[in-house]
């Protein structure tokens, strides 16, 4: 079975972004979700082009590869969750955002990223459904101009809650984008137990052609709670099968955005049962593992 694992730095937190990358690959993590924020690799800081250069030599001494995420939650606004976001009805704000994406691209290129994830964002009150999805397409369209100079996929994630919130929503914004060779998509397995009509297994498999991230955790039908593994409703071995079988080779990023206090050890944790489900994945009914 072909995955490659990663571990989202959004659940190290209280580690240095040194300390967080040594700990992921001795326990053996390809890869890394590197989030920017103020904490690990701040993308408003002055001196964001000298501290990247370090995190990219940090990855090559250490033989990670890495996505680069961009759900901080305060990292433009210290008041606003979030915000503001590509639905904002302030231009200014939208711009804000879309600067941080185009940013976010720019680091991605210099790390050697495979992709760059964001998400929509809550649609306002008082806005249309109508005006939230042009504010989005006008918004990302300068981020998508800038991935594909750098051969960077942005890979929008269905976010529970958000205007784009489901697979239909993502196919819906490829249509009105006029379905652009840089558009691709973050799966979040947990997102699709949550709140798609299919179940994690088929979600994947409808997905395939456009996955460019994926983010992996527990979760329960209709609560967006993320969750360590064993603690939700998923089923795991078929899951991981179905990811191996299809074309996508990026990495598989375990997402423990609020577990940052336990980190270190569910990140032990995560990669010893996604080995072992990914064993039981493929091995034959009545069969022992090795």
């Amino acid at each position: 079975m072909t995955l490659h694992l990663g571990y989202g730095t959004n659940g190290l937190t209280d580690l240095r972004l040194d300390d967080a990358l040594g700990l992921l690959a001795d326990l053996g993590y390809e890869g890394v979700g590197l989030t920017l924020d103020h904490m690990h690799l701040d993308p408003m800081a002055p001196d964001l082009t000298e501290r990247t250069r370090q995190v990219r030599r940090r990855l090559t001494s250490l033989g990670l590869r890495v996505t680069v995420e961009t759900g901080a939650r305060y990292v433009l606004d210290p008041r606003r969750k979030h915000g503001p976001s590509l639905l904002d009805p302030d231009p200014d704000a939208r711009a804000a955002r879309t600067a941080l994406l185009v940013r976010a691209v720019d680091v991605a290129a210099e790390l050697g990223a495979h992709a760059v994830h964001c998400f929509s964002g809550i649609t306002p009150p008082g806005t249309s459904t109508d005006t939230a999805w042009k504010r989005l397409t006008e918004a990302l369209t300068p981020v998508l101009e800038a991935a594909d100079r750098s051969g960077i996929p942005l890979a929008i994630e269905p976010e529970p809650g958000h205007l784009l919130a489901t697979l239909a929503d993502f196919h819906h914004l490829r249509g009105l984008l006029g379905d652009p060779g840089p558009l691709g998509l973050t799966l979040d397995i947990g997102h699709c137990q949550c709140l798609e009509e299919a179940s994690p297994v088929e979600c994947i498999r409808d997905s395939a052609p456009w996955l460019r991230h994926v983010q992996i955790e527990d979760m329960r039908r209709g609560v967006h709670e993320h969750l360590p593994f064993g603690d939700g409703e998923i089923d795991f071995p078929p899951v991981l099968a179905a990811l191996a079988a299809s074309e996508y080779r990026g990495l598989t990023v375990v997402e423990l955005p609020r577990h940052s206090h336990a980190g270190p050890e569910l990140a032990r944790t995560s990669i010893d049962f996604l080995r072992d489900a990914m064993t039981r994945g493929t091995t034959p009914k009545g069969a022992a593992p090795c």
